[in-house]
């Protein structure tokens, strides 16, 4: 700052460095202040006070690689209920499965008007004879359902048989007839003058009834089985021989029901 005059005359030694020592001290003070100046104020650039200490920018995140194949959308495993194999859906030969069968007026099915030919198996257990003096209460028409079912083929030698399927619609159990000349079985020649062949009442062995309970809600069968002989009315001598080859008809009517038809074919030797 240079040196320190006294305009009336030069000063004493003690008060020169005296002086010079406070001129030192304000220089010292001064470099104090702007450097705290700096470091405090100035000095914080572009510091957020709210972040906690620590803390800075959020680094960038490197996404990894792509997936290659489909999410999985269900758990591995398991079954599925639905594949036809179980209650729910299994296609089988008893009565309500009859979407193979031939029939005039439709194929047969558990509670269905018409009938039809396939698999003579399932559809329900055989019905129980119950006794002419049973108190169980005949079945109405409309509590009833009957429904026809044979195979398609039969073999050579192979006796054909007849289901007649019966379903119980109601909330209690009822008796029906199945003796051969209230549930009439028929068997005609397919094609040219559909001449009959055979039938349950021409000259049955046992002409009584045949009592059978039918469960309430419940499907019963009672199977009627064709020696392939010839029959005629009033128990007249039939035509000589069995039925041959070819394609025949079959028909169930029992009274109050509508008349039940399939087809069905006896092979060639």
């Amino acid at each position: 700052m240079g040196s320190l005059r006294n305009p009336i005359g030069p000063l004493p030694s003690s008060i020169y460095w005296r002086r010079r020592a406070v001129a030192a001290m304000l220089i010292v003070l001064l470099a104090l202040l702007i450097a705290w100046v700096v470091t405090s104020g100035g000095g914080k650039g572009n510091t957020d006070d709210s972040r906690p200490n620590g803390s800075g920018p959020a680094h960038s995140i490197t996404p990894g690689p792509a997936s290659s194949g489909p999410a999985i959308t269900q758990q591995p495993g398991g079954r599925d209920d639905s594949d036809g194999s179980g209650a729910g859906g299994g296609s089988g030969s008893g009565a309500d499965a009859g979407s193979d069968g031939t029939a005039d007026g439709g194929s047969g099915t558990d509670a269905g008007s018409g009938a039809g030919s396939g698999s003579a198996s399932g559809g329900g257990s055989e019905g129980q004879q119950v006794p002419a003096g049973s108190s169980i209460p005949d079945c109405t028409s409309s509590a009833l359902q009957l429904t026809l079912r044979t195979e398609l083929n039969y073999s050579p030698g192979e006796n054909p048989k007849f289901e007649l399927i019966a379903k119980n619609t109601s909330s209690s159990a009822c008796k029906a007839d199945f003796g051969p000349k209230s549930a009439v079985v028929t068997v005609t020649e397919a094609g040219g003058n559909d001449d009959e062949v055979w039938s349950s009442k021409d000259c049955p062995r046992n002409a009584g009834s045949v009592l059978l309970e039918v469960p309430a809600g419940a499907t019963i069968v009672h199977t009627v089985e064709w020696d392939r002989k010839k029959s005629a009315p009033k128990c007249a001598t039939p035509p000589a021989g069995a039925a041959g080859a070819g394609t025949y008809l079959v028909e169930a009517k029992a009274p109050g029901e509508p008349v039940q038809r399939a087809s069905f074919v006896l092979a060639k030797d």
